[in-house]
C-alpha cells in the first residue's frame, strides 16, 4: 500500500529590502539639507514657558504627534530643543521612502523603514523596539497620503503598546508659503519668520480608549494647528 504523497514545503517569501540611495544620488541631496539646516535656524519660534517645558522633557522617550503638512520645522525644533535625543520616523520601504531616508539623515534624523502595507507590521514593531531602547520617534496621524487632519487610530498602537507619552506639536506660521497642490497644503515658512509652537504632553494613560482618545486628539491637535 503506498503511503500518502509527501506534501512539498512551502516556498519562502522572497525577503524584501527597503530602497535605498547611495553614492552620487545620495549626493545630490546634500545641498538640498544644508539648505533646510540654514533655512530653519533663521525661523523665530515663539513659545509659552509650559510649551518650552515640554518641549524640553528629556527624561523618558516620547512620540511626538503632528500633523503632516507642519514636517518642515521638525529637523530645527530637534535640533534646538532635544537634539541628545536621536529621532525617529517612519518612511515607506519605497523608491520615494529612500530618498526621504537619506535626506533625513543630512538634517539630522533617523529613519525607519516599512509603512507600506508589506512592512507595516514590521515597521511597528522597529518603532516600538526604539522606544524600549529609549529614543524618540515621530509620528504624523494623518499622514502618509490623508485626508489632511485627519487622526487614523492606528496611530496610536505603538504608544499604547510601549505606554509612552505623546507630544503633541502644534504650529502658527505668521508668514508661509503653502504647496497647494499638495494633498495636505504642505507648509513652508518664510525664512526670518516668525513659528508660534505649541507643545501639548498627553500621558499614556489617556489613550487606554483607542477611538475616544484619537477622537480627542485629532480636535487638540487641529486647535493647535490653526489654518
Amino acid at each position: 500500500m503506498r503511503g500518502a504523497p509527501k506534501e512539498e514545503p512551502a516556498a519562502a517569501e522572497p525577503e524584501f529590502k527597503p530602497y535605498e540611495i547611495r553614492g552620487w544620488r545620495r549626493a545630490l541631496l546634500w545641498p538640498l539639507g544644508a539648505l533646510v539646516r540654514l533655512w530653519g535656524r533663521t525661523l523665530r519660534f515663539e513659545t509659552s514657558e509650559a510649551d518650552l517645558c515640554n518641549l524640553r522633557k528629556i527624561d523618558e522617550p516620547v512620540a511626538f504627534v503632528l500633523w503632516h503638512n507642519r514636517l518642515f520645522v521638525t529637523p530645527e525644533v530637534w535640533r534646538r530643543y532635544r537634539q541628545g535625543r536621536p529621532l525617529y520616523a517612519l518612511v515607506s520601504a519605497s523608491q520615494d521612502g529612500a530618498w526621504l531616508t537619506a535626506f533625513f539623515s543630512l538634517v539630522g534624523l533617523s529613519a525607519v523603514r516599512g509603512s507600506s502595507s508589506r512592512l507595516g507590521r514590521e515597521a511597528a514593531s522597529a518603532l516600538v523596539g526604539v522606544l524600549r531602547a529609549g529614543h524618540d520617534v515621530g509620528i504624523t496621524p494623518d499622514g502618509p497620503r490623508g485626508p489632511r487632519y485627519t487622526l487614523k487610530p492606528g496611530a496610536l498602537i505603538v504608544a499604547r503598546r510601549t505606554q509612552t507619552p505623546l507630544l503633541l506639536l502644534g504650529a502658527e506660521f505668521h508668514s508661509s508659503w503653502q504647496l497647494k497642490r499638495a494633498w495636505d497644503r504642505f507648509y513652508l515658512p518664510k525664512p526670518f519668520s516668525r513659528v508660534r509652537l505649541h507643545c501639548e504632553l498627553v500621558a499614556a494613560a489617556e489613550l487606554s480608549a483607542r477611538d475616544a482618545a484619537a477622537a480627542q486628539l485629532e480636535t487638540r491637535l487641529r486647535e493647535m494647528s490653526p489654518d
